[in-house]
């Protein structure tokens, strides 16, 4: 079958043939139908050797949808054919947190070496993929496996960060969503599906807060050295009491700070490497920080929830398995203007 694989340190992923993969004991083999290419990717892919923790080669693609090609020896609960969805941040299902279906905060994942798929394991981005437990599959029931397979991290992360703060995000709040590309614009969708909070959105492009716009930001702002000035001024001088950053560098981390109200959440969900000081007097008080990751396994059911009511639709931008190369190009150099995803059947 063909994939697409990130093969050697700081080299361009490559289209490449490797064998049909076979469930074992226990697992499931996906006929892939859809992939989604994430900046997390290209993170990956910039690390120095003497930092990469994953064998090479490495099959990219944590973001998956597909339908049920064979179930492993054991296997129940699935049908042949059936379409799902890839619950991608795998854990070792028996500790504390994954007893809460928490497998995005498990406790042992390190210890035993379990990795996503796309991110250690083999990814999504291939015509077929293993899955290592059905608990980890979604069904998506009549969704388009297209507009879905972004929801799987683009629309459970920014969910799973939104939900902590809904006691904050009354009528009469604001949301701050810094960066509306992949996870941003949804996470503007699901603030409006979910509060009743004005929603500023904050990015570099014209074209990316039209895009913020048009999924239903109330404010659209561009980010630069001005932002959180003209945040508090649309506030009445009292800021944000949401600021959700998915975009994590240095300079948009000061902003979401300098934007933040007196007893607000800053949640930093881009890994783009900056760091927020905390201590009193540096924040307003009762500033809370949090860098949260990906979300749960009932967070990803109650996300396609909402797709299938309407509430959210992710704006996609489709390649096929040999354009994939071309589409993290494009991602690289901010172009794409939503979701890239691959479609490896064609």
């Amino acid at each position: 079958m063909k994939a697409v694989q990130y093969r050697e340190i700081g080299a361009a992923p490559e289209v490449v043939t490797v064998p049909d993969p076979e469930p074992g004991p226990g697992q499931v083999l996906l006929k892939v139908t859809a992939a989604g290419v994430c900046h997390s990717d290209i993170a990956v892919m910039s690390w120095p050797a003497d930092q990469f923790p994953y064998p090479l080669p490495l099959t990219l693609g944590h973001e998956g949808v597909g339908t049920v090609a064979a179930l492993g020896a054991g296997v129940s609960g699935l049908t042949t054919g059936q379409s799902v969805a890839v619950y991608g941040p795998w854990g070792c299902g028996t500790c504390v947190k994954c007893a809460e279906g928490k497998e995005n905060y498990c406790l042992r994942a390190q210890e035993l070496g379990i990795n996503p798929p796309g991110l250690g394991s083999p990814g999504a981005m291939a015509e077929y993929m293993i899955v290592d437990d059905p608990r980890h599959l979604v069904p998506i029931g009549d969704l388009d496996p297209v507009r879905t397979v972004p929801l799987t991290d683009a629309g459970l992360t920014p969910y799973h960060a939104i939900k902590r703060s809904l006691p904050k995000l009354v009528p009469g709040a604001t949301a701050v969503v810094i960066g509306t590309g992949g996870l941003g614009h949804v996470a503007i969708q699901l603030l409006r599906a979910l509060t009743a909070a004005r929603v500023i959105a904050l990015d570099v492009t014209e074209e990316k807060l039209d895009l913020a716009r048009t999924v239903g930001a109330h404010e659209a702002v561009l980010s630069d050295e001005h932002a959180a000035e003209r945040i508090r001024e649309l506030t009445g001088g009292v800021g944000a009491q949401v600021v959700l950053d998915f975009v994590g560098a240095t300079p948009t981390v000061a902003t979401a700070g300098a934007a933040a109200a007196i007893d607000s959440d800053v949640t930093i969900v881009g890994i783009g490497g900056g760091a927020l000081p905390v201590g009193f007097g540096v924040l307003p008080f009762n500033t809370t920080v949090s860098a949260p990751y990906w979300g749960s396994r009932s967070e990803l059911a109650e996300v396609l929830d909402l797709a299938h009511a309407g509430a959210v639709d992710v704006h996609v931008e489709t390649y096929t398995l040999d354009e994939a190369p071309l589409a993290y190009e494009r991602l690289h150099a901010g172009k794409i203007n939503g979701r890239a995803v691959i479609l490896p059947q064609g």
